[in-house]
């Protein structure tokens, strides 16, 4: 931290902004840093441990399930799991951003035994922040029926304000 950097204040005005590597939640950093006054922000990123990826694909595709389980993986199951150090490497990226765009950052990485809505819903409430930022990939017809929205659960579900940031445009 350099000399002229406030500290992080958690009971100052504080975001969540909600980030995951892709080009829509770099816009999202990008843009809270524009236009937001509160300059706490929260960067988290949700993951999954790959066990549960893989137990979540084979029950998509219909194939036999063995009975592996993180319990049974030698030692911490965060520490050898591929998933978390990437999760690990994708905040990390997410809080330089914020700090490049004016933020004093906190990491905040959640694992998710759910929908990734319920998790940012959830670290919202547990850090009890002002405000949730995210991006969306703004689907429209047959894809957004198909595929849920996070953003769209959020504002349903957050109790919160939340801020939405669209993907760039071509006039960008």
């Amino acid at each position: 931290m350099s000399t002229n950097e406030q500290p992080f204040d958690p009971n100052g005005d504080t975001v969540l902004i909600a980030y995951d590597g892709s080009d829509q939640a770099k816009r999202a950093v990008q843009h809270s840093g524009r236009f937001l006054s509160a300059k706490n922000a929260y960067i988290l990123t949700v993951w999954e441990p790959i066990h549960r990826q893989a137990a979540r694909a084979a029950g998509m595709s219909g194939m036999m399930q063995h009975g592996w389980s993180s319990e049974s993986a030698n030692g911490d199951p965060e520490e050898n799991d591929p998933a978390y150090a990437e999760a690990v490497n994708i905040c990390s990226e997410g809080v330089d951003i914020a700090r490049e765009n004016g933020f004093v950052t906190e990491p905040f990485l959640v694992e998710s035994g759910t929908a990734v809505w319920s998790a940012i819903v959830d670290a919202a409430e547990e850090l009890d922040v002002d405000l949730i930022v995210t991006g969306t990939r703004a689907l429209s017809g047959w894809k957004s029926f198909l595929n849920s929205s996070v953003s769209d659960s959020i504002i349903k579900n957050a109790g919160r304000p939340v801020l939405i940031v669209p993907p760039a445009g071509d006039e960008d």
